[in-house]
């Protein structure tokens, strides 16, 4: 159990540096450019979709809590919501880019659920004639007056110190640090029981049931939940149709924030609903296509 222990410390203590680069770059540019392009997604009308996906694709999980305070206001349209949510894949892109033998899965992961996330998000307001229920122009409400918690509790928008700037992307990658030590001590764990040849049937590998259960762990308002994923597809217990599956509904404290503050309880589950629903259906037919 001891070498279990420092082999998994290793294994994660290697990617402190990758990953405090990555989020002090990734605060540096939310902070510059985050209630421009925030305000750009409040007034955006049939280009919701679209924003809301290329938004998505920026790592951990601002911009999903800031779409969800804009959709309880009822000031974009579901499928946008669900754009950025399924377009979203909280700290899974840090997690691969603090490996750099991995980071070629990193473009084409964007890509797929970039993809995802514009069709479906369109195909959604289309169904759902989303587009007749906006906000009047009068009921705008302001980014800079929104003040949404983010990953750690930070505010996403509003002015900070400079050395907030650096303390924030310390704690982060601190936090994900310890989900990403026990994620690796467990599936090393696991690994040690069952054998590394038999990883993928005990996580039902190539199962059509893999995709669902992914979805149903990305659904966690937690950060954790994707570094869970991403680990376990690095890993190889996890095929890309699952791994795809369960990030699509990692929204993170997006999520959080449409169970505290949508009212509208059946239209909260019909959210969550077709999340969970669009996920599995892409994840099933990616490992059925490609394996």
């Amino acid at each position: 159990m001891k070498g279990l222990f420092l082999n998994a410390l290793t294994d994660s203590a290697e990617m402190i540096p990758f990953l405090l680069v990555i989020y002090c770059l990734v605060e540096l540019l939310e902070r510059r450019f985050g209630e421009t392009i925030n305000a750009k997604l409040q007034k955006a009308a049939k280009s919701g979709p679209a924003l809301g996906a290329a938004l998505g694709c920026f790592p951990q999980c601002g911009f999903s809590v800031l779409a969800s305070a804009l959709y309880t206001r009822r000031l974009i349209t579901m499928g946008t919501l669900l754009a950025v949510y399924l377009a979203t894949s909280d700290e899974a892109i840090p997690v691969i880019l603090a490996k750099p033998d991995k980071a070629g899965i990193v473009i084409p992961l964007l890509i797929t659920k970039l993809t995802i996330g514009i069709v479906s998000g369109y195909a959604v307001d289309i169904l759902l004639r989303s587009y007749r229920k906006q906000a009047p122009p009068d009921s705008e409400v302001h980014v800079e007056e929104m003040h949404e918690p983010g990953c750690c509790e930070h505010h996403i928008s509003g002015k900070i110190s400079k050395w907030e700037l650096l303390t924030h992307p310390l704690f982060h990658t601190a936090k994900v640090f310890i989900f990403i030590f026990a994620v690796t001590l467990g599936i090393n764990y696991l690994i040690s029981m069952v054998g590394e040849a038999n990883l993928g049937k005990v996580l039902l590998q190539r199962s059509v049931f893999q995709p669902f259960l992914a979805a149903l762990v990305g659904l966690i308002p937690n950060c954790a939940a994707s570094v869970a994923i991403t680990e376990v597809f690095l890993k190889g217990g996890l095929s890309y149709g699952s791994t795809v599956a369960g990030l699509c509904c990692s929204g993170g404290l997006g999520i959080l924030v449409l169970l505290k503050d949508n009212h509208d309880t059946r239209d909260t589950i019909r959210v969550l609903s077709l999340l969970v629903a669009i996920s599995t259906a892409v994840g099933v037919t990616i490992q059925f296509v490609y394996g």
